[in-house]
C-alpha cells in the first residue's frame, strides 16, 4: 500500500493496536435497538456506548462534546486550516435486532493463516473462504469474530473506532493540515430512526461521510429507497367446536397475503443486484388478531411506489376473500436513495475517491443493497457517502472484520481532511 506522506502517516501498522482494543470495548458493551419501542434512542442500553464515548472524546481532547436529548453524541476536532471545509463523519452505535446482540464476546485471530476459523460457544459453526468469500484476501490479516452465539456488532462499530482513532491521531499530532472536524455517532440507524430531525443542524457540517461499508476501497452513493409497513389482520372469534360459519381466523387471512406476495424476484432470498424485494420479517398475534411487519426496498422511486401498491392490493384481496376481515395497512417512509442528490454534486465522492487513489486503491462504487444514516442526511441537505470499514457477513454469527481494514479506512479519513485543506 502507498503511504501519502502529505498527512503525517509512516508506519502502516500504526494504528492496529488502538483499532482493536476500541472495537473489542465497543463490541462488549450490549446496544441492539429495539423497533418496538417509542422511546429516544429505542434501548437505554445504547446509552452505555455514548456515555463511554463520551468519555473516550473528553481524555482524547475533543471539544463541543454533547449527548443529545435524541440520544446522539456530537464532538469537534478543532480546524488548524480554517479556510477548510467542515467535514462530519457519522458512525451508528447500535446493533441489528435480527440477531442476538446480548453477551457478545469478541475474539482475535491473529495474523489468520487461512484456516478454517472456528468458534468455542458453538462447534458447528464455521468461517472460512467458502461461507465468505472476501475472507480469502485478508490472509495475513488480525480477524475479529464473536464466538459462536452472536453476532459482533462490526456493524458498525468498527465505524465508531475508526472514526475515534481519526480523531485522537489529529488531536495529538498538530502540525497536520486540516479543516474543522464533526463526528456524529447515533442510535437507532438499523431500525431507520438514526437521523433526528435535529441531527443536521447539530452536526453542522459541509458534508460528511459515513463508515458503514465493507470491503476495501468501497465508497457507496447509492442505496435503496426503504419504506416500512404495518398491515393489522383482524378476524372473528369463536369456540373452534362450534366455528363453522363463524370464525374467521386471522392467520389463515395473514397467509394469503404473504402467499400473494411471495413469488420469485419479489423477496431478498431470490433477488440481488439492483433488484428490489418486499420482505416480511415478523409477524405477531394469534387467530383473533395478528400484525405483519414488512419492509420494501426499490433503487427507484417508481419501484419503491408499486411495492406499496402491491402490498395494498394483496391486502384488499385478501379482505374481500375472507368475509368479516379486516386488514389494515400503513405505510411508512424510512428513507431514499441518496443517488438522486449526490449526483447533483459529486465533489464529496470524488475527494473520497481521489484520497484512495492517494493510497494505492482502486475505488469500488456499487449499489447498497440497504441504506445508512447518510441516506437519511443526504435527503436532508448534508451530502454523505458511505466509506467502507471492513466488516463482513453482518447481522448474524459468521460477522467479523479485518483490523487491516479498519487501519487502511481510517488512513482513507486523513487523506481526505489532508487533500481537502489543500
Amino acid at each position: 500500500m502507498i503511504i501519502h506522506r502529505g498527512s503525517g502517516m509512516t508506519n502502516p501498522d500504526q494504528f492496529n493496536k488502538a483499532l482493536q482494543e476500541r472495537l473489542m470495548a465497543y463490541c462488549a458493551i450490549d446496544s441492539q435497538s429495539d423497533e418496538h419501542s417509542p422511546s429516544k434512542p429505542s434501548t437505554a442500553i445504547q446509552l452505555d456506548v455514548q456515555r463511554h464515548l463520551v468519555a473516550e472524546l473528553e481524555k482524547i481532547g475533543a471539544v463541543d462534546i454533547k449527548l443529545t436529548n435524541y440520544g446522539a453524541v456530537l464532538a469537534t476536532v478543532p480546524a488548524t486550516v480554517e479556510e477548510a471545509p467542515t467535514i462530519g463523519f457519522c458512525a451508528h452505535v447500535d446493533t441489528a435486532p435480527q440477531f442476538k446482540a446480548t453477551g457478545v464476546k469478541p475474539r482475535v485471530h491473529p495474523a489468520w493463516d487461512g484456516a478454517d476459523i472456528t468458534y468455542p460457544d458453538n462447534g458447528d459453526l464455521i468461517l472460512n473462504p467458502a461461507t465468505s468469500a472476501y475472507l480469502g484476501d485478508r490472509i495475513g490479516d488480525d480477524i475479529i469474530t464473536a464466538s459462536g452465539l452472536t453476532l459482533l456488532g462490526a456493524d458498525d462499530k468498527a465505524g465508531v473506532a475508526i472514526i475515534m482513532t481519526m480523531a485522537e491521531y489529529l488531536l495529538t499530532t498538530p502540525d497536520l493540515k486540516h479543516g474543522k472536524v464533526r463526528l456524529a455517532f447515533t442510535p437507532d440507524e438499523e431500525i431507520g430512526r438514526g437521523v433526528d430531525a435535529e441531527l443536521p443542524a447539530d452536526f453542522g457540517v459541509d458534508f460528511a461521510y459515513t463508515l458503514d461499508g465493507a470491503q476495501r476501497g468501497t465508497i457507496e452513493y447509492e442505496t435503496f429507497s426503504a419504506d416500512g409497513a404495518v398491515v393489522t389482520v383482524s378476524g372473528v372469534s369463536a369456540h373452534p367446536g362450534y366455528a363453522k360459519d363463524k370464525m374467521v381466523n386471522a392467520l389463515h387471512v395473514a397467509a394469503a397475503i404473504v402467499s400473494a406476495l411471495d413469488e420469485n424476484g419479489t423477496t431478498p432470498e431470490t433477488t440481488n443486484g439492483t433488484q428490489g424485494f418486499t420482505h416480511i420479517y415478523a409477524q405477531d398475534g394469534g387467530s383473533t388478531e395478528t400484525t405483519l411487519r414488512f419492509i420494501l426496498r426499490d433503487f427507484e422511486r417508481d419501484g419503491l411506489a408499486e411495492r406499496g401498491a402491491r402490498l395494498r392490493a394483496a391486502c384488499a384481496q385478501a379482505e374481500n376473500e375472507f368475509a368479516g376481515a379486516k386488514v389494515t395497512c400503513e405505510i411508512s417512509k424510512q428513507y431514499r436513495n441518496m443517488r438522486y442528490w449526490l449526483e447533483d454534486d459529486m465533489k464529496p465522492v470524488d475527494l473520497a475517491r481521489d484520497a484512495m487513489r492517494d493510497l494505492g486503491l482502486t475505488p469500488k462504487s456499487v449499489p447498497i443493497r440497504g441504506g445508512t444514516d447518510g441516506s437519511r442526511l443526504t435527503e436532508l441537505g448534508v451530502p454523505c457517502p458511505n466509506l467502507f470499514t471492513g466488516m463482513m457477513e453482518i447481522h448474524g454469527p459468521l460477522e467479523w472484520v479485518s483490523v487491516q481494514d479498519m487501519a487502511v479506512s481510517t488512513r482513507v479519513l486523513l487523506t481526505i481532511l489532508d487533500k481537502a485543506a489543500k
